[in-house]
C-alpha cells in the first residue's frame, strides 16, 4: 500500500475505507472486517455517524496487530471548545476499544474550534492522537485556524470527485503542507457518475471498472481517498487500483468534468451553517 507522509512525519495509507452512513450494527461490523482482510489499513468513522463501537467490535475481531491499522475519527459540532472536545474524543476511543487514535478531525468548521483545536494539540502532545486535521474547511477558515493557532492541521477532508475537484484548494493546502483527502469520491453517483461517458471510455481502455478509474485518479494526484461499500466485491474491485497507470491524456479528460461546484451544498451557506450547528446528535 503507497502511504503519503504527514506534515508531521506519520505516514498514512493513501487509500482507506469510509463507513458513512452504514448504521446497522452487523452491516457496519461485516464490511470492515471485509475491508480489513482485502487489505485495507486506513478506517475512517466519526462520531456523527454513530457507528464508532461496530467499527471497534471489527477491529478487534480483526487479530490485526494494532500499529498496522489507521483508525480515523471526528468531532461533531455540538461538542466543541476545550473541554467538551476530551471529553468527546475519549468517548469516541472508548467506542472504538482503542488506546489511541490515528487521526482525529474537527468534523465541521462551526463552534468553537479554537477550543477544540487546543484541546488536540495537548492529546497530540499526550501521544493520545497521532495527527489531528480538520474536515469540510474552506482556505479561508483554514488560514484562519493556521495563523491563530500557530498549529498546522495534518489533513483537510474536503468532498472532492470527478465534478469537484479542488484543484485550487489542493494547491493552497500543498503551499500549507496540508494533506487532502477526499470524502465522496464517487459523488454518490450524483451527475450519473458512474455511466458518465469520458470515464467509461477509460474504464474501458484498462478494463476497469468506473470507481476504479476514479480512484486512481485521486491517488495519482496525491489525494488520499476512502470509499465506501457494504458489497464484499466492490470492496475488493476499490482496492485493486495499483497495477495500473492512467495517462496525461486520461488525466487531462477527467479534468473537463470539473464543475468547480459541490454536488452535495456549500458549508458556508447560512442555511447549511445553522443546519449543521444545531443538529443535536445522541452521542
Amino acid at each position: 500500500m503507497k502511504t503519503i507522509e504527514l506534515n508531521n512525519g506519520v505516514k498514512m495509507p493513501i487509500l482507506g475505507f469510509g463507513v458513512f452512513q452504514i448504521q446497522d450494527s452487523i452491516e457496519c461490523e461485516r464490511a470492515v472486517m471485509t475491508a480489513i482482510e482485502t487489505g485495507y489499513r486506513l478506517i475512517d468513522t466519526a462520531a456523527s455517524y454513530l457507528n464508532e463501537e461496530f467499527v471497534g467490535n471489527a477491529i478487534k475481531a480483526s487479530g490485526i496487530d494494532r500499529d498496522e491499522l489507521f483508525i480515523t475519527s471526528k468531532l461533531w459540532v455540538q461538542d466543541t471548545g476545550y473541554r467538551q472536545t476530551k471529553d468527546a474524543f475519549q468517548r469516541s476511543l472508548n467506542r472504538l476499544q482503542l488506546n489511541y487514535m490515528d487521526m482525529y478531525l474537527i468534523h465541521q468548521p462551526y463552534g468553537d474550534i479554537f477550543g477544540s483545536w487546543m484541546a488536540m494539540q495537548e492529546l497530540y502532545y499526550e501521544g493520545k492522537i497521532k495527527a489531528i486535521g480538520v474536515a469540510n474547511f474552506s482556505t479561508d477558515r483554514l488560514m484562519d485556524l493556521i495563523v491563530n493557532s500557530g498549529f498546522v492541521p495534518a489533513v483537510n477532508q474536503i468532498e472532492t470527485h470527478p465534478f469537484h475537484q479542488q484543484i485550487e484548494s489542493q494547491k493552497f493546502l500543498q503551499e500549507q503542507g496540508v494533506q487532502l483527502q477526499s470524502w465522496g469520491p464517487f459523488a454518490e453517483g450524483k451527475n450519473n457518475l458512474f455511466h458518465d461517458q469520458i470515464l467509461s471510455n477509460i474504464a474501458a481502455k484498462y478494463e476497469k471498472s468506473i470507481a476504479q478509474i476514479v480512484l486512481r485518479w485521486l491517488v495519482q494526484r496525491n489525494i488520499v481517498a476512502i470509499p465506501k461499500s457494504v458489497n464484499s466485491e466492490r470492496i475488493a474491485e476499490n482496492f485493486k487500483i495499483f497495477d495500473f497507470e492512467l495517462t496525461d491524456n486520461d488525466m487531462n479528460s477527467i479534468a473537463t468534468l470539473d464543475t468547480n461546484e459541490s454536488s452535495f451544498f456549500d458549508h458556508r451557506d447560512p442555511k447549511m451553517v445553522k443546519l449543521l450547528s444545531e443538529l443535536k446528535l445522541s452521542l
